[in-house]
């Protein structure tokens, strides 16, 4: 299978080609030429799989120049034991009789990033061998938070790779930031951004786009990457895991077969949903997919009303991974939902660059009304229901799945829908201690890793191994840089 550049559909590469480029080189997302088809049978067959079985045909049908036997061993190398505190990788928590959470933060860094960013660097290993490719391959990645660690964790002393990550100065919470200054292996680097996440990203892209750099970067033998979910290696191991959740119900006996479910996604740079989204669009019997926002809201404006607006104040709250007011992968949902219109998606583009807005047509209007609804919840609700979660289920959340919990409850309230929703929990409640802690009405003693043993003390709920070994672990990374400085950053990186 082919893909296609949202922005020039004419440009067109094979599934390794896009794994190695991660960003099309006009500045557009490579995105497949065709989504697969799956029925009854396909999801009979998965229903009685292992995970690792799961991913391997899920993936094979896009990543037609893999081997469904190298994608299976991939699959082993990234969820298998060692790797993942549960054989599951991605379990199902039944709250209620119609309610599910997907704990996708089972992996080495407590965070959902890792269902993909285990698995993308083998990807990318083969990518290389599959293309040629003698250079080595530098990764960059913007991160609110969690891409960052669980990046450097998959890529860390993979050969012929090297990898920098910028995240926001004071934008991440002390456990985050923590797991990423601390990061061993001899191919990473680290460097904190003075601004926020929007501003890392831009920067990346910018330096993606930036013709000079690149070719002084190819005389020094090295290659641009990405692991941000704006490559497709990210994007594909994400679409798994609703598959995955599907046929757990199915062999649970939650749900029957064919029977419609909604998901219910909490969302900043629109990576996670839209992979919810590519299995819709794939097939699986998916009713409503509900966009969950915290108070940097622009995301629930734009599905109700089909304006894009990152023009409003920037909000620094306890769901830091989601403080993002300009979501990248939204592009690709436009390419989709436009009949892969590059020129009306390219319109689009320039105009949040130009203006920081934009309306989209009438027809993606409608599109947008029927797959989705966008609801957001504040600092006061996301608190609220991590207490509710704790008090009536003894369910310990993290504020980003209180987040997805609290739109979802919305969703029912303000719809009446009662359809089975499985809602995603995207990390470990350890890895936003201070706010669990108040939450659930304890007040923190100390700050950062320290608060790991007051939560264990006050709820019985075991630290995650990898967290727990970060009390006492030395600091190996302390460069700051201002946004503009970012390509200077890379260059020292890479000499």
């Amino acid at each position: 299978m082919n893909y296609l550049s949202t922005r020039d559909r004419t440009l067109r590469v094979g599934g390794a080609e896009a794994v190695k480029l991660g960003l099309s080189r006009d500045g557009g997302l490579l995105t497949p030429e065709a989504i697969p088809q799956i029925g009854e049978a396909f999801l009979e067959e998965l229903t009685g799989a292992s995970y690792q079985e799961r991913a391997a045909k899920v993936m094979a049908l896009y990543l037609t120049d893999y081997t469904e036997e190298e994608l299976r061993t991939f699959a082993e190398n990234a969820y298998g034991a060692g790797k993942f505190d549960t054989p599951a990788a991605a379990p199902l928590r039944k709250v209620d009789e119609t309610t599910h959470c997907l704990e996708l933060w089972h992996g080495p860094t407590s965070a959902f990033k890792d269902m993909a960013l285990q698995m993308l660097p083998q990807l990318l290993s083969a990518a290389l061998r599959k293309t040629g490719e003698e250079k080595t391959v530098c990764i960059l990645v913007a991160t609110s938070g969690d891409t960052g660690k669980a990046a450097m964790e998959g890529f860390a002393d993979v050969p012929q790779t090297r990898i920098m990550v910028f995240y926001p100065r004071d934008g991440v919470s002390a456990v985050q930031e923590a797991q990423m200054v601390t990061q061993e292996g001899a191919n990473v680097g680290v460097c904190a951004v003075k601004g926020n996440f929007d501003d890392a990203q831009a920067g990346v892209k910018r330096i993606f786009s930036d013709e000079s750099l690149r070719k002084t970067l190819a005389e020094r033998g090295y290659l641009l990457s990405s692991a941000n979910s704006i490559n497709w290696g990210r994007i594909l191991p994400q679409v798994v895991y609703y598959v995955s959740a599907y046929c757990d119900l199915l062999r649970d006996g939650e749900i029957r077969m064919g029977e419609k479910i909604n998901f219910c996604v909490p969302t900043g740079n629109f990576g996670d949903i839209l992979a919810a989204y590519y299995a819709k669009r794939m097939g699986l019997p998916v009713g409503k997919l509900i966009c969950a926002s915290n108070k940097n809201d622009v995301l629930t404006d734009f599905l109700r009303t089909g304006v894009y607006d990152r023009n409003r104040p920037f909000h620094n709250t306890m769901s830091p991974s989601m403080d993002i007011l300009v979501s990248s992968n939204l592009e690709r949902l436009l390419f989709d939902l436009s009949g892969e219109n590059d020129e009306e998606v390219r319109g689009y583009m320039e105009a949040l660059a130009e203006s920081g807005k934009y309306e989209v047509s009438e027809k993606i209007k409608a599109a947008l009304r029927e797959r989705f609804w966008g609801g957001f919840c504040d600092e006061k609700g996301t608190t609220e229901t991590i207490a509710q979660y704790y008090q009536k289920y003894g369910y310990l959340i993290d504020t980003h799945t209180a987040v997805a919990a609290g739109v979802m409850e919305q969703y029912r309230r303000e719809t009446g829908d009662r359809t089975v929703t499985v809602f995603a929990s995207t990390a470990s409640p350890y890895k936003f201690c201070d706010h669990v802690l108040r939450a659930i009405g304890q007040e923190p003693r100390g700050g950062g890793v320290e608060l790991l043993d007051q939560l264990n003390a006050a709820t019985g709920v075991a630290v995650p191994k990898r967290l727990a070994v970060l009390k006492g672990k030395a600091r190996r990374f302390d460069l700051t840089a201002e946004k503009a400085e970012m390509d200077n950053v890379v260059l020292d990186f890479l000499r």
